[in-house]
């Protein structure tokens, strides 16, 4: 039973918070920081995590840019562009034919903007699968956000969303990232899939990518209710230690809700319990690359 009021009125929207002079600073001084938001798995949460993170971020203050390289697109839709307003999406991208400048769109949240994906997508590794470039296609378009480009903010944050298989998209995203961030349902399977993710970053950082970290662990649709969500929790945090996020993201019907509206929770409902843990991670992701950045 929902137990949250409905927000009805279309043109709410997250209010941004001001950049502090420090963090304004820090923008302008280091190309963006891109993340990777990765799992293996179907339905743990990366393409919520990837459109509130972002929400998020640029709420208190953050440039923030989506990257959408899942063929189902549902970054895209879940932040309210259309199919038919996507002149140029990231497949155009990855087989070359569209800078990526040209692919990104702003949304209704200010300050966070979107590469949006195409079923096109589907077909990329046989068509560019033997190429010699094929895993570095979007780092090599990633490349001229480290200047200003013009007409585009300067970034701090990208943030990719990857397809849920271990495929050519997300080989490039982690070829492409600083980090990945790893979104972890508290289901019975949640460590067996970690495993193979944390295996493939090994490879992948060995042949491709050798300063490739784990960002960390963000526990998602998490059930206070369910006794085994408090187990997988434990579990993780015990096998991860530190890399997981303090902020556990709470199963709540107003995260489910907010895609079909074309919305992040934060825009649907800002006081929800969803929107507030979403908060509390982009919080805490500052403040791990604060650490990353001291040390």
């Amino acid at each position: 039973m929902m137990t949250d009021a409905p927000v009805s009125d279309p043109t709410d929207r997250v209010v941004p918070l001001a950049a502090s002079n420090q963090a304004m600073k820090l923008a302008a001084t280091r190309p963006p920081r891109v993340l990777a938001v990765a799992n293996q798995k179907g339905g743990v949460g990366k393409t919520t995590t990837a459109i509130n993170l972002g929400t998020a971020l640029a709420a208190i203050g953050e440039e923030v840019l989506i990257i959408d390289l899942d063929p189902q697109g549902n970054a895209s839709t879940g932040l309210g562009i259309d199919r038919r307003s996507r002149r140029h999406s990231t497949y155009d991208v990855l087989i070359g034919e569209t800078p990526l400048r040209d692919a990104i769109v702003a949304t209704a949240v200010p300050r966070l903007h979107l590469a949006p994906s195409t079923l096109d997508l589907s077909g990329l590794e046989l068509e560019i699968g033997q190429e010699r470039d094929r895993a570095f296609r979007l780092r090599n378009a990633l490349s001229p956000l480290k200047t200003l480009a013009p007409n585009l903010p300067n970034f701090s944050y990208v943030l990719v969303d990857c397809p849920p298989s271990l495929n050519l998209l997300t080989v490039n995203a982690m070829a492409a990232a600083n980090a990945i961030l790893v979104p972890l349902q508290c289901e019975f399977f949640a460590l067996e899939g970690l495993s193979q993710l944390l295996k493939t970053v090994d490879s992948v950082r060995e042949q491709l990518n050798p300063d490739l970290t784990i960002h960390g662990v963000v526990l998602t649709m998490y059930d206070a209710r369910n006794n085994l969500s408090g187990q997988v929790v434990a579990d993780v945090r015990e096998f991860m230690g530190r890399k997981v996020y303090d902020t556990v993201i709470p199963r709540n019907v107003r995260v489910s809700e907010a895609p079909s509206y074309g919305k992040p929770v934060l825009v649907y409902d800002l006081k929800c319990s969803g929107s507030e843990a979403y908060l509390r991670l982009a919080t805490e992701v500052i403040q791990r690359e604060k650490e990353l950045c001291v040390g």
